[in-house]
């Protein structure tokens, strides 16, 4: 089964969650970035991304390669802004829904504090679908290094890699 990591990262914690699964699973990276960056410092980076979370902003993304036909899964990642998946995830999803509604789509979140639950929920629904086949949060898996993040990383794998 061939897979595809989609995600996007602001501080790396995303980013380095996405490359061990990559790894793990033989999958490829897509990274996505919206044209314009978003303040990723201070108090601006919380009020301007957890207003354009809540808001559900779908910004215009840098060019990026996704052919969905040569994938069996898609999994998705994100960093979790006001309860909301960050919002180059929910373009992605917005100008690839037809694609993906045929594909196995795995989500993990990455949070620093909570509600990664209701952004797993909304990523869900932007999918049409009930749930993700699977899914998994963490709590800042770079910032904050733990062997039960490093633990959810491999079983997720496992997961995902059994279902094949």
């Amino acid at each position: 089964m061939k897979t595809a990591i989609v995600y996007y990262s602001m501080s790396g914690n995303t980013a380095e969650t996405a490359g061990k699964l990559a790894e793990a699973l033989g999958a490829d990276l897509i990274e996505i970035k919206p044209q314009k960056a978003y303040p990723d410092k201070g108090i601006r980076k919380f009020l301007w991304g957890g207003m354009k979370a809540v808001m559900a902003e779908t910004p215009a993304l840098q060019p990026y390669e996704f052919r969905a036909e040569e994938y069996d899964r898609i999994v998705i990642g994100f960093p979790v802004w006001a309860s909301n998946m960050a919002p180059p995830l929910r373009t992605f999803v917005k100008d690839n829904g037809a694609a993906l509604a045929e594909k196995k789509i795995a989500a993990f979140a990455c949070q620093g504090g909570s509600g990664a639950e209701k952004a797993l929920a909304k990523l869900a629904e932007c999918l049409g679908r009930e749930k993700p086949e699977a899914s998994m949060i963490l709590n800042d898996p770079k910032a904050r290094p733990s062997e039960e993040n490093e633990q959810k990383i491999r079983e997720f794998a496992e997961k995902l890699a059994a279902g094949e």
